[in-house]
């Protein structure tokens, strides 16, 4: 099992004139602190108008910052938005980012997450897996050397050479957004790797892995000519203390985390309030005054305990056969200082055991891959609900998260 760590760079209000160079500096920071620990991956979202919940609509500038800073951390991004970004312009980051981090890029593919997103870029809700399928067939072809040419439902390229080329041959690793479950199920059959939110039990885990990697080896079709990336990966609120009671202490921002993703999405088309009209940090106070117990209970799941209560929860994900875990660690006012400490005691007395278990790993999926382990087709009919966590969850469920994931354990 391999680590990452995930920025959505969130940004409660009140704002100061420095607010958002101190989340910018600080990010870096723990980013570069994460390469010297050991940690694998640094991944970064692309968003865009979404106040307080992403302040982060140019992963690419921010990624190129940290490959200055760090020598070993793959680069992810977590995702880059097809829809809203010409495919040209897409090719060009991948491949720019690729070179100033001499061949560290992961190239993770998304669509966005709401009508505040799209709309500016003179896009719907409705056909945006069909944009994002076009841009992907779009796209990949221009990493090869030469000249390409496209003429799809929504994107057209006349022949040109589109420059500099990645230093990863034919491109950087892809992966695909797995806001939704059932995108884990269409991510192996596209022969790309999964990026998924966290699930509520290790059964539940189990059951997807399974669903992912049964469409990777035999349901395989590919959107267009690109190297497969067999890998799924996981994320998950995250806080590591000496003791369980601390953690949840200092991990305040996983649920804050948890309520603004459901405000937005529980919106029509996820519509997001008119530009400051909502407060967002004030609403979660006010709904975490009225829900203490709900509160409560939402911080009992994700990996956020004492490195004992951690090693235990991994234990069953690593049964699962996820291929990485991705933390989550910067989320609402969670403090600089607590989430240095968190990522430093995590690799200190938790993510050992895990990274040794590496290449037994390895060879599981190995033989899983030519065959020689064959697994079983397991219905993921009762393992499409995941309350508190993806988009699309109402807020009167954030209660059940910590419960349900405890139950779990």
């Amino acid at each position: 099992m391999k680590f990452g760590i995930f920025y959505e760079l969130q940004c409660p209000r009140p704002w100061e004139i420095d607010t958002e160079l101190n989340l910018y500096q600080n990010a870096l920071t723990q980013v570069e602190l994460a390469d010297k620990l050991g940690y694998h991956y640094a991944w970064e979202v692309e968003h865009h108008f979404l106040e307080e919940y992403s302040h982060s609509p140019q992963p690419e500038v921010f990624l190129a910052a940290a490959s200055q800073r760090t020598k070993q951390i793959r680069l992810g991004h977590g995702i880059i938005q097809l829809t809203t970004n010409h495919p040209a312009r897409v090719a060009e980051k991948v491949a720019c980012l690729d070179l100033v981090s001499n061949g560290r890029v992961e190239f993770g593919m998304g669509e966005g997450a709401s009508i505040t997103e799209l709309g500016p870029f003179d896009r719907e809700m409705e056909n945006k897996q069909a944009v994002w399928e076009d841009g992907v067939r779009c796209v990949l072809p221009m990493f090869k050397d030469g000249g390409w040419e496209y003429d799809g439902p929504y994107f057209k390229f006349p022949l040109r050479n589109v420059l500099p080329k990645p230093i990863q041959k034919p491109h950087p690793p892809l992966w695909v957004a797995c806001s939704q479950l059932e995108t884990i199920e269409l991510a192996g059959r596209c022969g790309i790797g999964a990026l998924g939110f966290q699930f509520l039990s290790a059964e539940m885990a189990h059951a997807w892995v399974h669903a992912y990697y049964n469409s990777f080896t035999k349901r395989q079709q590919k959107l267009a000519d690109y190297a497969s990336n067999c890998n799924i990966a996981m994320v998950s609120y995250f806080m590591c203390a000496e003791t369980d009671e601390e953690a949840r202490r200092r991990a305040d921002g996983a649920t804050f985390f948890q309520f603004s993703l459901a405000w937005y999405s529980g919106q029509r088309n996820r519509e997001r309030a008119a530009p400051g009209t909502v407060n967002m940090w004030d609403e979660y106070n006010k709904w975490k005054k009225e829900n203490p117990e709900a509160q409560q209970r939402a911080l009992s799941g994700g990996l956020i305990g004492s490195p004992e209560t951690i090693r235990r929860k991994l234990r069953r994900f690593q049964e699962s056969h996820v291929d990485q875990i991705i933390l989550l660690n910067q989320a609402g006012k969670n403090t600089h200082q607590h989430i240095c400490e968190s990522l430093e005691l995590f690799a200190k007395d938790v993510m050992p055991e895990f990274t040794a278990h590496e290449p037994a790993h390895q060879a599981w999926k190995k033989s899983v891959l030519d065959g020689s382990i064959v697994l079983d087709e397991i219905d993921t009919t009762p393992y499409k609900e995941r309350a508190g966590v993806g988009k699309g969850v109402a807020i009167s469920k954030l209660a059940t998260t910590g419960a349900e994931a405890q139950a779990a354990e």
